[in-house]
């Protein structure tokens, strides 16, 4: 497994096989074509390689052909062409055995059984190229058997295409856009927030025109680029202020609530300047927050996110660590790790960090909802933390954010429009690691936490975010590829090519091996995180009090959700990152597997009614109506649909290794984040 999720350790190897040992299918001897996209060009291909199937217990694979382009590394076999096996629901975009070039984290060779990370120019070729995506899949590609000069091209092209700095003009994305047809969904609900009509709407949806206005003052962005062209701000605040301040220092309206609070964001200004600038802007400020502070505003509280929050920082060290937890290169790396698998997770510090951003959200919207406070959010650039915690509360109080076309909208808002820096937050030019943060990836976990606490209160699942999250990495769309409007406007030549809309189906939302763990985990885990509720960052009573009282009654999914934050509520996004490791998975099994055997029932009990009423000659006319079914149950995983056809891996009862670690029941006993089904099942809901 990779590094052990308290510390960024490189991933480790061990080889279990020889060549002679491995179960292969016969090199392919008719040509699988490539499928590329518009603008998409190939690169480099090497023939006669072999990929490991992770999913199976045996060491068996295929060989294929690996190929390189401006857009994505592609694994070719004689299955990539056939039918037989096609999924319900599969990527329109991408393959099962593709991987873009912006989804590749680090690329790892193996020499003489040793790993190394490849970057930059290569002196030698490794026998074994070892992909890690950003998506969680890890991809074994054995090169053994491809001819030297081959296997150099492929490796070069890949490393080089996927690891170093480049333009942004180079991304895919532009090529794309000029080669692709410039086809425009009528039926996109999401609003864009790019006229003065989208804003005004959006002010009169939630009663919030009576106190703020839009501006056109950031018309040609002669203001600031990171600002939109237009936004809002309160009535008090003149157009000359924002020109003087360059869009810093001043209130930007988010979202109004029913009883007319509303939620504002703020950039700071600058730390370092002189005495005489620095008490023009604080009298500037004082002048702002005291007009705020009266009727028609009346109160305002102001929350310093930079003091209150973790840093991007801290959160990129959080997640990378968390994310080694399931960079599993084989079943032995998982079973090894798996009885301490609580404690490592819980050192990595992922989950308190979503807990504490939960807390911050919970406690705006108490001074919205119950202290009728308008509230100041101030971050350096307001576009990190800030797009964070103002998106959750719109979430949590606006049941209109909790539908498809109210959520995507919301992130156009708040995020893209808003200027989150996603080109480097994702680090998709490969310029400096140091700017690199999820902190969108941060805003869906926590999203999801509200998903699978109150499914009936969202009109998607969690296998919309899970493909929102994925999109990340997908160069087609120019969502997430840029840091500011302005940027994209200039790149793109107002050509629109914004995140499709998609009907999403309906998919599982809990399990890991069975459902009816909850309670054990709930044991397990209720000692050690749910400390965490009890920390030095105790929320004051008033907050407690409102928290209690809100989940004390029945729950109104129309109306105010507040997410439940005690240790074990907060839970691992089973679906995202566990899809890839087959040890995770519960195969024909899970709440999918089950809503498939029922419509399996109905329609055998409508075929049924149907011979009755022919034989008393009371048949309806025309066809019986069956409901659409999920075909062979038996095929389903619990991780559906992501996991539909992967072969169940044989998964030992437990590991020799893990025996020899293992004190007597006594001691196991004692242990808070350990479980040992002596039946021989390892079992655990990572939910």
């Amino acid at each position: 497994m990779l590094g052990s999720g308290a510390r960024a350790a490189k991933p480790s190897f061990v080889s279990y096989i020889s060549p002679e040992e491995i179960l292969i299918k016969e090199p392919i001897e008719k040509e699988v074509s490539l499928r590329l996209l518009p603008g998409e060009l190939l690169l480099c291909e090497a023939n006669t390689v072999y990929k490991y199937m992770p999913e199976d217990g045996s060491n068996r694979g295929t060989y294929g052909k690996l190929v390189c382009t401006n857009f994505k590394i592609s694994f070719l076999d004689d299955d990539s062409t056939s039918d037989d096996n096609e999924p319900q629901f599969k990527n329109k975009i991408v393959g099962e055995n593709d991987i873009t070039l912006q989804c590749v984290d680090q690329i790892y060779g193996v020499f003489d059984e040793k790993k190394k990370l490849l970057t930059g120019q290569l002196r030698k070729y490794p026998e074994i190229l070892i992909i890690y995506c950003k998506d969680l899949r890890v991809c074994h590609f054995c090169l053994r058997y491809t001819k030297e000069e081959e296997v150099k091209r492929i490796v070069s092209g890949i490393v080089h295409h996927s690891q170093t700095p480049k333009l942004l003009k180079r991304l895919f994305l532009f090529s794309y856009a000029s080669a692709a047809p410039n086809n425009t969904d009528g039926r996109n609900q999401t609003v864009m927030f790019d006229t003065l009509e989208d804003w005004r709407g959006e002010l009169e949806r939630t009663k919030g025109n009576v106190k703020y206005k839009v501006v056109t003052v950031n018309e040609d962005y002669r203001v600031s680029q990171k600002l939109p062209l237009y936004f809002v701000v309160p009535i008090c605040v003149s157009e000359e202020s924002i020109l003087k301040y360059e869009g810093r220092g001043i209130p930007i309206w988010c979202w109004s609530c029913h009883n007319g609070a509303a939620l504002l964001k703020m950039s700071a200004f600058p730390k370092e300047q002189d005495d005489s600038t620095s008490q023009m802007q604080k009298a500037f400020l004082d002048g702002i927050y005291k007009t705020i502070s009266k009727p028609p505003y009346e109160l305002l509280k102001t929350d310093d996110l930079s003091s209150s929050l973790p840093s991007l920082q801290e959160i990129q060290t959080a997640y990378t660590k968390f994310k080694q937890l399931f960079w599993i290169d084989n079943s032995a790396d998982f079973w090894a790790t798996d009885v301490k698998w609580f404690s490592l997770l819980e050192s990595t510090n992922w989950l308190e960090i979503i807990r504490r951003v939960l807390k911050k959200a919970i406690e705006v919207v108490e001074c919205l909802e119950r202290q009728n406070t308008n509230v100041l959010l101030i971050e350096e650039s307001a576009t990190d933390m800030c797009c964070v915690i103002s998106s959750l509360v719109q979430v949590m109080m606006d049941s209109y954010n909790r539908t498809k076309s109210g959520f995507q909208s919301l992130i156009q808002k708040e995020w893209v429009v808003g200027g989150h820096s996603f080109l480097d937050r994702c680090n998709h030019l490969h310029r400096s690691d140091k700017e690199e943060a999820p902190v969108f990836l941060l805003l869906l976990n926590c999203v999801w936490q509200l998903v699978q606490q109150y499914p009936p209160a969202f009109e998607f699942t969690e296998t919309y975010l899970t493909v929102l999250s994925d999109s990340l990495y997908v160069p087609i769309f120019s969502t997430f590829f840029f840091n500011s409007q302005h940027q994209k406007d200039n790149s793109m030549h107002q050509r629109q090519l914004s995140l499709p809309l998609t009907q999403t189906k309906s998919s599982t939302k809990r399990g890991f091996f069975r459902e009816e763990t909850d309670h054990l985990i709930k044991n397990i885990l209720g000692k050690r995180i749910g400390k965490l509720i009890n920390s030095s960052d105790e929320p004051p009573n008033s907050f407690r009090e409102f928290y209690d009282s809100w989940h004390s009654k029945p729950v109104d999914y129309h109306g105010l959700l507040l997410p439940r934050i005690e240790g074990p509520e907060i839970k691992v996004w089973a679906q995202r990152y566990l899809r890839w490791i087959p040890e995770a998975q519960l195969h024909g099994g899970g709440t999918i597997a089950t809503a498939a055997k029922i419509l399996d029932l109905m329609e055998e009990v409508q075929s049924l009614q149907a011979k009755l009423d022919e034989e008393h000659s009371q048949a309806i006319s025309g066809d019986v109506h069956s409901v659409p079914l999920l075909r062979n149950s038996s095929r389903l995983s619990s991780l559906f649909p992501f996991a539909l056809l992967q072969r169940q891996s044989l998964k030992p009862a437990l590991p020799t290794s893990t025996w020899k670690d293992l004190e007597d029941e006594e001691d196991l006993v004692k242990r808070d984040d350990e479980f040992v089904d002596l039946s021989g099942v390892m079992t655990k809901d990572k939910l």
